[in-house]
């Protein structure tokens, strides 16, 4: 067990060396992030919701572990943030730190500076798009009032940050949760505004949208 006290706040930290993973990571100023025990496979957890926070929405998609073992055994950890308004703005961020708690807000700081404008209609995306990121692959098709955002992990921290809350979703490749939000933010950044769709077919908004 590691123990690190700030002016401020204490930090906890429970290893399990033999089978290189974290069991727990808590802290008075961060909500506990737990990982997988050795029942299951030694990988680190993903998807933690952290909630609103007053300036936003943000969830952890994936924390790492990692070890360095060049000049002695050290620890530092990874974490993508997916953060958001749930009104059409989000970003994405990788933070690593020696502790959980400073990965998680380096990554959360980092997706704030990021953040890109989606454009919403009604609750859902407005037409279907594809977003590839190297092995990543994913479809997005807008949905119905009340389908909700049928999606997984990375791909639903991402909809529902921005603010969707209906919307369809397949992965059809890699399952990287880093590849995967990345293809998401390609996917979204396709999304034309209504207005563009409207001046291109020589229509207004309103017919459009008939």
């Amino acid at each position: 067990m590691t123990v690190f006290k700030s002016n401020r706040y204490t930090y906890v930290q429970v290893i399990d060396d033999d089978a290189e993973h974290t069991v727990v990571a808590v802290s008075n100023r961060e909500a506990a992030v737990d990982v997988p025990n050795r029942a299951r496979r030694p990988r680190p957890s993903r998807y933690r919701e952290r909630g609103d926070r007053g300036d936003g929405f943000e969830k952890l998609v994936r924390l790492n572990r990692i070890a360095v073992v060049k000049g002695g055994r050290r620890f530092s950890f990874s974490a993508v943030m997916v953060v958001g308004d749930r009104n059409g703005h989000v970003g994405y961020g990788f933070g690593k730190a020696a502790y959980v708690a400073d990965a998680i807000r380096k990554g959360s700081e980092r997706a704030r500076r990021n953040m890109v404008s989606v454009p919403l209609r009604a609750g859902t995306i407005p037409h279907q798009v594809n977003g590839v990121f190297k092995g990543a692959k994913v479809l997005l098709k807008p949905a119905a009032p009340g389908t909700g955002v049928i999606a997984g992990g990375p791909v639903r921290a991402v909809l529902e940050a921005a603010g969707v809350r209906d919307a369809l979703s397949k992965s059809l490749g890699s399952q990287n949760s880093m590849n995967l939000v990345k293809a998401v933010f390609e996917g979204l950044g396709q999304i034309m505004e209504a207005s563009e769709v409207a001046a291109r077919r020589g229509k207004t908004v309103a017919e459009l949208w008939r």
